[in-house]
């Protein structure tokens, strides 16, 4: 099962919005078993980890592994529960369960009325954690969010002046990279956009599957120069008030998703509804700190990732989170520390919110 996950992480970010799954058969022999076929869900999620798998190979009498309890639907794809009963199996190896009420016990309950072993529940804390995005789309409708700040000890983004660049270093930057390209799209908010112009594509990994770039901005008062001029090469979707007219950006590619407002702010959580109806699994946002502190206001914050650099600019510069408005400490959000890492001259620290994964 851990190759069968490992497979499976290959996806994050590539195959929204099916779950990242791997799978991985194995023929008994006498020294325990041989790995005969392995698969993960291909980018833009088809064809199926199983499938892949089992392509070409004789499968009979063998064990299945998988990370997520085979579909047992006909959607643009024949259920993967038919292959592997074609296929001959004996056994088949489950992490967790499916919440989607097409699937849902059905795969688990048509294999074994074929005859076939199944077990379920193997290293499935793991599971639920890499297919956190796609458990959260279904159960919560919205996608995992992944909140990153890079900010200097005493917890700036930016110097005074709104000088930003770069108060993490070059390693820091490409682990960014790295998260980013593991994520199905990347979001920040239209202060972001003015101060930056960022590009918030992925660069230096080689060739990549693109994640989509979400800008909120309740008025779409901003520019965008560079992320226009990338559109070709990454998709750009805004978010808005639905009484803004987005046809100028929708004439030069941008793709239109109206919001309701808090006031004069995008409605985090109805954004998110949004997004998970356009089939967003993962989020990765990027800030400011108006953005961040609307999304763990909302509770729609999942994990929080940190790169502080040894650098302190005091009071005047500009903090990681805006104001939320809290006058005691239990109102706070609260995380769990899952990792600390060196990152060249910085420290990766990456927090997750606690229970999230609980089954």
């Amino acid at each position: 099962m851990g190759m069968a996950l490992s497979l499976g992480r290959r996806g994050l970010g590539r195959v929204w919005p099916n779950p990242n799954v791997g799978c991985v058969i194995v023929r008994p022999c006498e020294n325990g078993g041989r790995v005969i076929g392995r698969g993960w869900t291909a980018d833009g999620g088809r064809p199926h980890a199983e499938t892949r798998a089992l392509d070409s190979i004789d499968a009979a009498g063998a064990t299945a592994y998988v990370t997520l309890e085979p579909c047992a639907h006909h959607a643009k794809t024949p259920p993967c529960v038919d292959a592997l009963i074609a296929a001959n199996v004996s056994r088949v190896v489950i992490a967790t369960g499916d919440p989607d009420p097409r699937v849902a016990g059905k795969g688990i309950a048509i294999l074994r009325a074929a005859g076939i072993d199944v077990m379920i529940g193997v290293r499935e804390d793991e599971a639920r954690v890499d297919m956190a995005g796609f458990l959260l789309r279904i159960t919560e409708n919205r996608p995992l969010v992944t909140l990153k700040l890079a900010s200097s000890f005493d917890g700036r983004i930016a110097a005074a002046t709104g000088e930003s660049k770069w108060i993490t270093g070059p390693d820091a930057r490409r682990k960014v990279h790295a998260m980013r390209a593991a994520h199905d799209a990347v979001l920040v908010g239209a202060g972001t956009v003015r101060a930056d112009d960022p590009t918030l594509t992925v660069r230096e990994m080689g060739a990549v599957r693109q994640p989509v770039r979400i800008v909120a901005s309740g008025r779409l008062d901003m520019g965008a120069a560079n992320l226009l001029a990338t559109i070709n090469y990454a998709p750009l979707w805004l978010c808005h008030g639905a009484n803004v007219d987005a046809q100028k950006w929708v004439d030069q590619g941008a793709k239109s998703l109206p919001c309701d407002l808090q006031g004069r702010e995008i409605d985090p959580v109805d954004m998110m509804h949004k997004l998970a109806a356009a089939g967003l699994t993962r989020v990765f946002c990027e800030g400011g700190g108006s953005l961040a502190a609307s999304l763990l206001g909302a509770g729609l914050v999942d994990e929080i990732v940190g790169f502080t650099a040894g650098i302190v600019l005091g009071a005047e510069g500009t903090p990681s989170i805006g104001a939320m408005g809290l006058d005691r400490l239990a109102d706070a959000p609260r995380f769990d520390l899952v990792e600390t890492t060196r990152i060249g001259a910085d420290i990766m620290h990456r927090w997750r919110r606690a229970l999230l994964y609980a089954t």
